[in-house]
């Protein structure tokens, strides 16, 4: 959500951390803003409401030379999106502070500070933060301690950066609950909310612990835990090419990550599986015995993520025949749980600091699972640090708000985890053999798929003056079609549902007329049939189809006459959801440009959700 970068550094640092907040600009924000301490020790600060250029714009006409910074882009919690609610905030002209997170309980701690005599200039929680440690600041004199304290005061999820003009040569950063990383340079070091943001300037980085306090200067980093003892985190290179954080030749990081999917399919299986078998000991050592003792799997996980964890339950119950069961993660934190016995947890995460995710899998881990397992695109993340195993979905770096490619390997990871689990109940291995074939194929696959792209963008046009849609799918493309619905609500604007086909009359069929386009997915599979026969009721309703599927032909007689086809690859049934994933993905990218949406950053939406 809301970007941090901050800079001690031997050359000018302004334009570093406008770089900075650009790489961090997929995240979605509202407003930007940066603060400097000048040659004169004295506390500098530009903010705008609006985009980071408009930011750079500001800094051209009014320079900062300063070798000390933060900077931030806000995604509005508490406060409209303003110039005044916009991060950095000062306290006295003495202290600055950038903040991701909520702070629960900051309208008990803004009271006691007005009480104190400080004056509140924004509607904000964040501004609560930069008066508390400019109070203890008063009274010890120590930033590092001052900090500490004010930490120790404050509910909620947090990661912050902050200086002092009395220390101009420090930025200190915390973190708790929300994700904050040192990078680590020559005669220069950082902190980020996201590596991204740093990766012109290092590929050195270490990922801070929560409670963490780190004291950050040109020369050392120094890192103090809970307890206040200084400690060592471990040090990552991320080997991260500029290229796969640039457009390139598309015109958005959308198109351009729907496009690699191919690529990032071929990742996923790199050195996972034989010509005819998944490999052992990919989800770590320990994994595979303890699989042998699963009897039920739990699965939690938010948005797209969640979708891919529904395809999920559909592959595990049919390959492995285990009880699975799935729930959004904001959902099964709040409620008493009847856990079952034996039960595996996981959970499944692109940046693997989705807040209701992560906490869910602290929850777990108090709890009597026989071990959690997480799936994440993000090596280093808090999940993959906290799980006890972890399986890199490796999709590469995604810039896009709207998740395409890692959800597709999510799904291809999901499926060698399900046919890893089959082995643990039968061992019959001819269907293992077949879709391993099929799997190897399946960036082939995709690849036709692509093709249609043109086929999709016509599609496309007979949408831009629609105010909803209808996505259908059985079984397995169920979920699919939900994704296919949320794709077409993120980025066009327009509001979508998905459904069950077999759910048509149970509701949904009152809403379609001839206004109303219907969106099917429909394979070769055993309900094929069953889907014919819902379509029939769109049609003899007026509404208007758009069908996918690998028989076209059935849809060139006179029952479905007026009917939109896009024909698809034949694939294994089990595998027909990450296929019918892409051209939902690219329908929706072409209707949003053509109405002319913000494709990457949607309106109101934000890539990483660190906060509830």
């Amino acid at each position: 959500m809301c970007g941090i970068v901050g800079a001690a550094a031997k050359r000018p640092v302004a334009k570093l951390l406008i770089d900075g907040l650009k790489k961090l600009e997929y995240r979605g924000y509202d407003s930007a803003g940066i603060a400097v301490v000048d040659a004169h020790h004295q506390l500098k600060r530009l903010r705008v409401a609006g985009k980071v250029r408009e930011l750079e714009a500001a800094l051209k006409a009014e320079p900062m030379h300063a070798h000390l910074g933060i900077a931030h882009t806000r995604w509005a919690t508490h406060g409209v999106p303003s110039e005044q609610n916009a991060h950095p905030f000062i306290s006295h002209d003495q202290f600055a502070l950038v903040h991701n997170g909520i702070i629960e309980n900051h309208n008990h701690l803004r009271e006691k500070l007005k009480r104190e005599g400080y004056t509140f200039l924004s509607e904000t929680d964040s501004e609560t933060i930069v008066h508390l440690i400019h109070f203890h600041y008063k009274q010890s004199q120590d930033l590092v301690r001052a900090v500490r304290a004010a930490v120790n005061e404050l509910e909620g999820a947090y990661a912050l950066g902050i200086f002092s003009t009395d220390t101009p040569r420090r930025v200190i950063g915390v973190r708790q609950g929300a994700p904050l990383v040192i990078g680590k340079g020559q005669g220069e070091n950082f902190i980020a909310s996201d590596p991204l943001a740093l990766l012109s300037m290092t590929q050195q980085f270490i990922y801070l612990e929560d409670y963490d306090i780190v004291d950050v200067t040109l020369n050392s980093i120094h890192i103090y835990d809970k307890q206040n003892a200084l400690v060592e985190r471990e040090t990552h290179n991320l080997s991260i090419s500029q290229d796969s954080i640039e457009r390139g030749e598309y015109r958005h990081f959308m198109k351009k990550e729907i496009m690699e999917q191919p690529d990032a399919i071929a990742s996923c299986l790199e050195g996972r599986m034989t010509k005819d078998h998944v490999l052992s000991g990919i989800f770590g050592p320990k994994a595979d015995a303890m699989f042998a003792d699963v009897k039920h799997i739990q699965l939690v996980a938010c948005g797209t993520s969640y979708h891919a964890a529904m395809v999920a339950r559909f592959w595990i119950e049919s390959l492995a025949h285990i009880p699975c069961s799935v729930e959004v993660a904001s959902e099964f934190r709040y409620r008493d749980i009847a856990q079952a016995k034996n039960s595996l947890f996981v959970t499944l995460s692109q940046s693997g600091e989705t807040a209701d995710s992560l906490a869910a899998l602290r929850l777990a881990k108090k709890m009597d699972y026989l071990s959690t397992l997480a799936f994440c695109n993000v090596p280093g993340s808090s999940m993959t640090r906290e799980a006890d195993l972890q399986f890199l979905t490796r999709a590469g770096v995604e810039i896009g708000v709207a998740s395409t490619k890692a959800f597709i390997t999510q799904l291809t990871s999901l499926f060698l985890f399900a046919l890893l689990l089959r082995r643990n109940v039968t061992s019959e291995q001819s269907l293992e053999v077949q879709l391993v074939e099929q799997l190897e194929q399946l960036p082939v696959l995709v690849q036709k798929v692509l093709q249609q792209d043109q086929a999709i963008a016509d599609w496309a046009s007979m949408f831009t003056n629609k105010q909803h849609a209808l996505f259908l799918g059985r079984g397995a493309l169920y979920p699919i079609a939900l994704e296919g619905a949320l794709k077409m609500k993120e980025i066009s604007y327009i509001h979508a549902e998905g459904y069950p086909s077999g759910e048509l009359k149970h509701g949904p069929l009152a809403l379609v007329d001839t206004n109303m386009p219907v969106i099917a997915a429909v394979p070769s599979d055993a309900l094929v049939e069953k889907n014919l026969s819902n379509l029939q009721e769109v049609r003899t309703r007026g509404g208007k189809l758009f069908v996918l599927t690998d028989q076209a032909h059935t849809f060139q007689q006179d029952g479905f006459s007026g009917t939109h086809v896009i024909s698809m690859p034949k694939v294994h049934p089990l595998l027909a959801p990450i296929l019918y994933t892409v051209p939902l993905q690219l329908l929706a990218y072409h209707v949003a440009v053509l109405k002319g949406t913000d494709v990457d950053q949607p309106r109101n939406l934000a890539k990483s959700v660190t906060v509830e």
